[in-house]
Protein backbone atom coordinates (compact mmCIF):
# COMPACT_ATOMS: atom_id res chain seq x y z
CA UNK A 1 0.00 0.00 0.00
CA UNK A 2 1.38 3.45 -0.89
CA UNK A 3 2.74 5.40 2.05
CA UNK A 4 1.06 8.41 3.65
CA UNK A 5 3.79 10.56 2.10
CA UNK A 6 2.89 9.20 -1.33
CA UNK A 7 -0.84 9.90 -0.89
CA UNK A 8 -0.11 13.43 0.31
CA UNK A 9 2.25 14.02 -2.62
CA UNK A 10 -0.40 12.93 -5.11
CA UNK A 11 -2.83 15.44 -3.63
CA UNK A 12 -0.26 18.23 -3.82
CA UNK A 13 0.53 17.38 -7.44
CA UNK A 14 -3.15 17.50 -8.40
CA UNK A 15 -3.55 20.87 -6.70
CA UNK A 16 -0.41 22.24 -8.34
CA UNK A 17 -1.60 21.19 -11.80
CA UNK A 18 -4.99 22.80 -11.24
CA UNK A 19 -3.35 25.97 -9.98
CA UNK A 20 -0.92 26.27 -12.87
CA UNK A 21 -3.28 24.95 -15.59
CA UNK A 22 -0.33 22.80 -16.61
CA UNK A 23 -0.08 22.47 -20.38
CA UNK A 24 -2.28 25.52 -21.03
CA UNK A 25 0.02 28.29 -19.78
CA UNK A 26 2.94 29.80 -21.78
CA UNK A 27 5.98 27.56 -22.18
CA UNK A 28 8.21 30.20 -20.61
CA UNK A 29 6.13 30.21 -17.43
CA UNK A 30 6.02 26.41 -17.25
CA UNK A 31 9.82 26.26 -17.57
CA UNK A 32 10.25 28.86 -14.84
CA UNK A 33 7.79 27.07 -12.56
CA UNK A 34 9.46 23.66 -12.97
CA UNK A 35 12.92 25.13 -12.37
CA UNK A 36 11.62 26.95 -9.30
CA UNK A 37 10.13 23.78 -7.82
CA UNK A 38 13.30 21.84 -8.59
CA UNK A 39 15.37 24.49 -6.85
CA UNK A 40 13.35 24.00 -3.66
CA UNK A 41 14.10 20.27 -3.44
CA UNK A 42 16.67 19.17 -0.83
CA UNK A 43 20.08 18.32 -2.28
CA UNK A 44 21.67 14.91 -1.78
CA UNK A 45 24.22 14.92 1.02
CA UNK A 46 27.85 14.89 -0.01
CA UNK A 47 27.22 15.52 -3.71
CA UNK A 48 29.18 18.38 -5.26
CA UNK A 49 28.49 20.01 -8.61
CA UNK A 50 30.44 21.88 -11.24
CA UNK A 51 29.56 23.03 -14.73
CA UNK A 52 31.29 22.19 -17.97
CA UNK A 53 30.88 22.26 -21.74
CA UNK A 54 30.43 18.96 -23.62
CA UNK A 55 30.92 19.43 -27.34
CA UNK A 56 28.96 22.68 -27.13
CA UNK A 57 26.28 21.28 -24.80
CA UNK A 58 25.85 22.99 -21.42
CA UNK A 59 26.31 20.36 -18.72
CA UNK A 60 27.01 19.77 -15.05
CA UNK A 61 28.81 17.10 -13.08
CA UNK A 62 27.19 15.85 -9.87
CA UNK A 63 29.95 14.09 -7.96
CA UNK A 64 29.43 12.18 -4.68
CA UNK A 65 32.17 12.61 -2.11
CA UNK A 66 34.76 9.82 -2.26
CA UNK A 67 33.28 8.35 -5.46
CA UNK A 68 35.63 6.94 -8.05
CA UNK A 69 36.39 8.76 -11.28
CA UNK A 70 36.22 5.82 -13.69
CA UNK A 71 32.41 5.49 -14.01
CA UNK A 72 29.78 7.92 -15.23
CA UNK A 73 26.03 8.23 -15.60
CA UNK A 74 24.82 10.34 -18.52
CA UNK A 75 21.47 11.73 -17.39
CA UNK A 76 18.80 13.10 -19.75
CA UNK A 77 16.08 15.00 -17.91
CA UNK A 78 12.37 14.78 -18.54
CA UNK A 79 9.85 17.49 -19.35
CA UNK A 80 8.13 16.43 -22.55
CA UNK A 81 11.06 17.69 -24.65
CA UNK A 82 9.87 21.26 -23.99
CA UNK A 83 10.51 21.71 -20.25
CA UNK A 84 13.19 20.74 -17.76
CA UNK A 85 16.81 21.62 -17.17
CA UNK A 86 19.79 20.96 -14.99
CA UNK A 87 18.23 23.27 -12.41
CA UNK A 88 14.89 21.46 -12.30
CA UNK A 89 16.54 18.05 -11.94
CA UNK A 90 19.78 18.75 -10.05
CA UNK A 91 18.54 17.69 -6.61
CA UNK A 92 16.73 14.59 -7.87
CA UNK A 93 19.59 13.40 -10.09
CA UNK A 94 21.98 13.99 -7.21
CA UNK A 95 20.19 11.24 -5.27
CA UNK A 96 20.84 8.83 -8.14
CA UNK A 97 24.50 9.83 -8.21
CA UNK A 98 24.67 9.18 -4.47
CA UNK A 99 22.98 5.77 -4.72
CA UNK A 100 25.29 4.68 -7.53
CA UNK A 101 28.32 6.37 -5.98
CA UNK A 102 29.24 7.55 -9.45
CA UNK A 103 29.87 10.94 -11.04
CA UNK A 104 26.72 11.82 -12.94
CA UNK A 105 26.64 14.05 -16.00
CA UNK A 106 23.38 15.95 -16.60
CA UNK A 107 22.95 18.05 -19.72
CA UNK A 108 20.79 20.92 -20.92
CA UNK A 109 19.80 19.53 -24.30
CA UNK A 110 17.99 21.87 -26.67
CA UNK A 111 14.24 22.09 -26.14
CA UNK A 112 11.24 22.28 -28.45
CA UNK A 113 9.44 24.15 -29.89
CA UNK A 114 12.50 26.32 -30.54
CA UNK A 115 14.55 23.23 -31.31
CA UNK A 116 12.40 20.27 -32.49
CA UNK A 117 13.66 16.78 -33.32
CA UNK A 118 16.49 15.87 -33.83
CA UNK A 119 18.12 18.61 -31.70
CA UNK A 120 17.74 16.81 -28.35
CA UNK A 121 19.02 13.56 -29.83
CA UNK A 122 22.01 15.30 -31.39
CA UNK A 123 22.92 16.84 -28.03
CA UNK A 124 22.58 13.52 -26.21
CA UNK A 125 24.79 11.72 -28.72
CA UNK A 126 27.36 14.54 -28.66
CA UNK A 127 27.49 14.40 -24.86
CA UNK A 128 28.05 10.64 -24.84
CA UNK A 129 30.85 10.95 -27.37
CA UNK A 130 32.37 13.72 -25.24
CA UNK A 131 32.48 11.32 -22.29
CA UNK A 132 34.29 8.79 -24.45
CA UNK A 133 36.76 11.45 -25.57
CA UNK A 134 37.36 12.34 -21.92
CA UNK A 135 38.57 8.80 -21.30
CA UNK A 136 35.48 7.05 -19.93
CA UNK A 137 35.13 3.53 -21.32
CA UNK A 138 31.71 2.39 -22.62
CA UNK A 139 31.52 -0.44 -20.08
CA UNK A 140 31.76 2.13 -17.28
CA UNK A 141 29.01 4.43 -18.59
CA UNK A 142 25.26 4.08 -18.01
CA UNK A 143 22.72 6.32 -19.71
CA UNK A 144 19.64 7.30 -17.72
CA UNK A 145 16.59 9.49 -18.03
CA UNK A 146 13.05 10.13 -16.85
CA UNK A 147 9.90 10.54 -18.93
CA UNK A 148 10.93 12.15 -22.24
CA UNK A 149 14.51 11.72 -21.10
CA UNK A 150 13.85 7.99 -20.79
CA UNK A 151 12.62 7.77 -24.35
CA UNK A 152 15.52 9.94 -25.47
CA UNK A 153 17.91 7.54 -23.72
CA UNK A 154 16.64 4.62 -25.81
CA UNK A 155 16.72 6.73 -28.99
CA UNK A 156 20.33 7.62 -28.18
CA UNK A 157 21.21 3.93 -27.87
CA UNK A 158 19.57 3.19 -31.23
CA UNK A 159 21.40 6.08 -32.88
CA UNK A 160 24.76 5.00 -31.44
CA UNK A 161 24.22 1.39 -32.48
CA UNK A 162 23.26 2.35 -36.02
CA UNK A 163 26.38 4.54 -36.35
CA UNK A 164 28.53 1.66 -35.02
CA UNK A 165 29.65 3.56 -31.93
CA UNK A 166 30.41 1.60 -28.75
CA UNK A 167 27.36 1.30 -26.50
CA UNK A 168 27.26 2.01 -22.76
CA UNK A 169 26.93 -0.75 -20.16
CA UNK A 170 23.21 -0.21 -19.68
CA UNK A 171 20.32 2.21 -19.41
CA UNK A 172 18.09 3.22 -16.49
CA UNK A 173 14.66 4.39 -17.65
CA UNK A 174 12.27 6.09 -15.22
CA UNK A 175 8.66 6.26 -16.45
CA UNK A 176 9.95 6.52 -20.04
CA UNK A 177 7.86 8.15 -22.76
CA UNK A 178 8.46 5.83 -25.69
CA UNK A 179 5.44 6.37 -27.96
CA UNK A 180 4.70 9.93 -29.05
CA UNK A 181 1.70 8.67 -31.04
CA UNK A 182 0.01 8.02 -27.65
CA UNK A 183 -1.32 4.62 -28.73
CA UNK A 184 -0.94 2.84 -25.38
CA UNK A 185 -4.21 1.77 -23.77
CA UNK A 186 -3.13 3.19 -20.41
CA UNK A 187 -3.07 6.74 -21.82
CA UNK A 188 -6.85 6.84 -21.37
CA UNK A 189 -7.50 3.87 -19.10
CA UNK A 190 -5.48 5.39 -16.25
CA UNK A 191 -6.64 8.98 -16.74
CA UNK A 192 -8.37 9.15 -13.36
CA UNK A 193 -5.47 7.60 -11.48
CA UNK A 194 -2.72 9.77 -12.96
CA UNK A 195 -2.32 12.98 -10.89
CA UNK A 196 0.25 14.51 -13.22
CA UNK A 197 -0.22 13.92 -16.96
CA UNK A 198 -3.09 14.73 -19.32
CA UNK A 199 -3.62 13.56 -22.90
CA UNK A 200 -3.75 17.21 -24.03
CA UNK A 201 -0.42 17.93 -22.38
CA UNK A 202 1.23 14.88 -23.93
CA UNK A 203 -0.24 15.51 -27.39
CA UNK A 204 0.74 19.19 -27.36
CA UNK A 205 4.34 18.62 -26.32
CA UNK A 206 4.65 15.68 -28.75
CA UNK A 207 3.69 17.89 -31.67
CA UNK A 208 6.16 20.56 -30.55
CA UNK A 209 9.01 18.07 -30.50
CA UNK A 210 8.01 16.18 -33.65
CA UNK A 211 7.88 19.32 -35.76
CA UNK A 212 6.42 17.32 -38.64
CA UNK A 213 8.37 14.12 -38.02
CA UNK A 214 6.30 10.92 -38.16
CA UNK A 215 5.52 9.79 -34.60
CA UNK A 216 6.38 6.21 -35.60
CA UNK A 217 10.02 7.15 -36.25
CA UNK A 218 11.99 4.95 -33.80
CA UNK A 219 14.26 7.87 -32.93
CA UNK A 220 11.27 9.64 -31.37
CA UNK A 221 9.18 6.58 -30.44
CA UNK A 222 11.63 3.76 -29.68
CA UNK A 223 8.93 1.09 -29.30
CA UNK A 224 8.68 1.17 -33.12
CA UNK A 225 12.37 0.44 -33.58
CA UNK A 226 14.60 -2.60 -33.80
CA UNK A 227 16.19 -2.85 -30.36
CA UNK A 228 18.56 -5.69 -31.23
CA UNK A 229 21.99 -5.31 -29.71
CA UNK A 230 21.08 -2.74 -27.06
CA UNK A 231 22.60 -3.12 -23.58
CA UNK A 232 20.59 -4.20 -20.50
CA UNK A 233 17.64 -1.96 -19.63
CA UNK A 234 16.25 -1.20 -16.18
CA UNK A 235 12.72 0.22 -16.45
CA UNK A 236 10.70 1.64 -13.55
CA UNK A 237 7.05 2.61 -13.96
CA UNK A 238 4.04 3.05 -11.67
CA UNK A 239 0.52 1.66 -11.84
CA UNK A 240 -0.95 5.16 -11.56
CA UNK A 241 0.53 6.75 -14.66
CA UNK A 242 -0.74 7.10 -18.19
CA UNK A 243 2.62 6.00 -19.59
CA UNK A 244 2.44 2.55 -18.00
CA UNK A 245 1.99 0.86 -21.38
CA UNK A 246 4.94 2.79 -22.83
CA UNK A 247 7.13 0.83 -20.42
CA UNK A 248 5.32 -2.48 -20.81
CA UNK A 249 5.46 -2.33 -24.59
CA UNK A 250 9.09 -1.24 -24.62
CA UNK A 251 10.04 -4.14 -22.35
CA UNK A 252 8.11 -6.60 -24.51
CA UNK A 253 9.72 -5.31 -27.70
CA UNK A 254 13.19 -5.33 -26.17
CA UNK A 255 12.84 -8.92 -24.96
CA UNK A 256 11.61 -10.00 -28.40
CA UNK A 257 14.79 -8.48 -29.83
CA UNK A 258 17.01 -10.31 -27.36
CA UNK A 259 17.69 -7.43 -24.96
CA UNK A 260 18.04 -8.09 -21.23
CA UNK A 261 15.30 -6.17 -19.39
CA UNK A 262 14.46 -5.52 -15.75
CA UNK A 263 10.91 -4.14 -15.69
CA UNK A 264 9.66 -3.06 -12.27
CA UNK A 265 6.02 -1.97 -12.01
CA UNK A 266 5.47 -0.19 -8.67
CA UNK A 267 1.99 -0.42 -7.18
CA UNK A 268 0.29 2.93 -6.57
CA UNK A 269 3.18 5.01 -7.90
CA UNK A 270 2.79 7.98 -10.23
CA UNK A 271 4.93 9.46 -12.99
CA UNK A 272 8.62 9.79 -11.98
CA UNK A 273 7.91 9.32 -8.28
CA UNK A 274 11.66 8.95 -7.80
CA UNK A 275 11.94 12.73 -7.85
CA UNK A 276 9.83 13.11 -4.69
CA UNK A 277 12.76 12.37 -2.41
CA UNK A 278 10.81 12.69 0.87
CA UNK A 279 8.75 9.61 -0.03
CA UNK A 280 10.04 6.21 1.16
CA UNK A 281 9.04 4.73 -2.21
CA UNK A 282 11.29 7.27 -3.95
CA UNK A 283 14.27 6.36 -1.83
CA UNK A 284 13.65 2.64 -2.34
CA UNK A 285 13.40 3.05 -6.12
CA UNK A 286 16.57 5.14 -6.31
CA UNK A 287 18.42 2.46 -4.32
CA UNK A 288 17.25 -0.07 -6.91
CA UNK A 289 18.78 2.07 -9.63
CA UNK A 290 22.04 2.09 -7.72
CA UNK A 291 21.97 -1.69 -7.56
CA UNK A 292 21.37 -1.95 -11.30
CA UNK A 293 24.25 0.44 -11.96
CA UNK A 294 26.52 -1.77 -9.86
CA UNK A 295 25.39 -4.91 -11.66
CA UNK A 296 26.15 -3.63 -15.18
CA UNK A 297 29.36 -1.72 -14.46
CA UNK A 298 30.85 -4.05 -11.89
CA UNK A 299 31.32 -1.18 -9.43
CA UNK A 300 30.95 -1.94 -5.73
CA UNK A 301 30.30 1.48 -4.23
CA UNK A 302 26.51 1.37 -3.86
CA UNK A 303 25.06 2.29 -0.52
CA UNK A 304 25.43 6.01 0.11
CA UNK A 305 22.17 7.40 1.42
CA UNK A 306 20.60 10.02 -0.89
Amino acid sequence: MPSFECQATKAIIRFNHLFTLWGHTPIGYQRFHLDFLGGLAPRARGVESHTCDANGVNAEWLVPKDSGNDTAILYLHGGGYVLGSIKSHRAFVGTIAAAAQSPTFIINYRLAPEWPFPAALEDAVASYKWLLAEGFTPENIVIAGDSAGGGLSVATLISLRDSHDPLPAGAMLISPWTDLALDGDSIDALARKDPMLTRYQLATTAQMYLGGTDASNPLVSPIHGDLTGLPPLCIHVGTCERLLDDSRRLAERAREDGVEVELEIWDGMFHVWHSMTLMPESRAAVRKLGEFFESVTGSAAVGMSP
